[in-house]
C-alpha cells in the first residue's frame, strides 16, 4: 500500500494552521495547541520545514513560524519531498536508483511512468488546494469496482 507516514500527514496539518494563520508569525507552542500535536512533534516538524524552505522562523520575543511563500505555491510534492524525501514507489523509480535487475527488467518503464504520473499528480496539488474542504471528492476504480471516498473514510 502507498501511504506517506504520520509525519507527514501531521506535517500537512501543522502547513495548513500556518496557512491559515496568514501572515503573522506563531509559535510552536501555539500550533501544537491550536493543532493537537505534540509539542516536540510540531518542534521537528517545524525545524524540518524551515531547512527545506517551507516555513520561515524569525528567533525572539517577536519570533515565530510562517509560512515562507504562499499556500498557492507550495505543492503536495514539496511537503512530501520536504519530509520524505522524493516519491519513488520502486527501487528502478529513484534518481539513485541500484537495482540489479535494472538491466534485464521488462517492468521497470512502467512502474517509472507510474511513478512519473504520481508526481504530477502530487504537483498540480497545493496547500491551498488540501486546505478546500469543499471541493468534491474524486471517483476511482480499483480493479474495475467504483471506488466511493467519502463513505470509506467514515467506515
Amino acid at each position: 500500500m502507498l501511504r506517506i507516514s504520520k509525519l507527514t500527514d501531521y506535517g500537512t496539518v501543522v502547513l495548513a494552521h500556518l496557512a491559515a494563520s496568514r501572515s503573522e508569525r506563531v509559535s510552536a507552542n501555539e500550533v501544537a495547541a491550536a493543532t493537537g500535536l505534540g509539542l516536540p512533534t510540531v518542534s521537528k516538524l517545524l525545524k524540518t520545514l524551515a531547512r527545506s524552505g517551507l516555513v520561515a522562523s524569525t528567533r525572539g520575543a517577536q519570533g515565530g513560524y510562517q509560512l515562507a511563500r504562499d499556500a498557492a505555491s507550495i505543492s503536495a510534492a514539496d511537503v512530501i519531498d520536504a519530509l520524505e524525501g522524493p516519491v519513488s514507489i520502486t527501487e528502478c523509480s529513484a534518481h539513485d536508483s541500484h537495482c540489479g535487475l535494472e538491466a534485464t527488467c521488462s517492468v521497470g518503464n512502467a512502474w517509472q511512468r507510474i511513478n512519473v504520473a504520481i508526481r504530477r499528480a502530487l504537483t498540480e496539488i497545493t496547500l491551498a488546494d488540501l486546505l478546500r474542504n469543499h471541493l468534491p471528492t474524486p471517483r476511482f476504480e480499483f480493479a474495475g469496482t467504483p471506488i466511493n471516498v467519502e463513505s470509506a473514510k467514515h467506515k
